[in-house]
């Protein structure tokens, strides 16, 4: 419908400022698109795919599932084991801070299990991380602390055996 307009390579370092800025101010569809544009004119650029992918998850809350799927079609683009490893571990545990604010029958469960998954990326980042880098043991912490304060409601599925009844 409209042919996008592209912008130059040397703004590319004051668009991705601005991104950023968007994330913050709770504007990420804004901060998704400059971080398209930027992608378009620097593929490669690692900046501005982790902004995007980081924009698409601040987006859960609307849409979680297409948000997710989004999410991790960014994930290729990034070169290093460690940050993919990392920011997979990133979509799941805000996949599962998502479902909590959703609070839908079964909630908890499904939260649990992402906090799970975001749990077990973070241990693998944690053995590849570069020295001096804490940041996947910080979030490892922070589900710890989710799981740990939210016992009762976030937990491990129960599988109940279900009996027909014959009446």
């Amino acid at each position: 419908m409209f042919e996008l307009k592209p912008i130059s390579r040397d703004g590319v370092p004051a668009a991705l400022q601005k991104a950023e800025r968007y994330r913050l101010l709770g504007e990420p569809t804004a901060a998704e698109s400059i971080c398209l544009d930027v992608l378009a004119v620097a593929p490669e650029n690692q900046q501005a795919a982790i902004t995007l992918l980081l924009a698409i998850t601040d987006q859960f809350a609307d849409a979680p599932a297409e948000g997710e799927q989004r999410a991790r079609e960014v994930l290729p683009r990034l070169r290093d084991d460690y940050k993919r490893t990392y920011y997979e571990g990133i979509i799941y545990e805000r996949r599962a801070k998502a479902q909590l604010r959703r609070g839908a029958p079964g909630a908890g469960e499904m939260a649990y299990e992402w906090f799970r998954k975001a749990m077990t990326l973070y241990e693998r980042a944690e053995a590849l991380r570069p020295p001096g880098n804490d940041e996947a043991i910080l979030r490892w912490n922070t589900c710890a602390r989710i799981l740990e304060r939210g016992a009762d409601y976030v937990r491990p599925r129960v599988e109940q055996d279900y009996e027909p009844s014959l009446e």
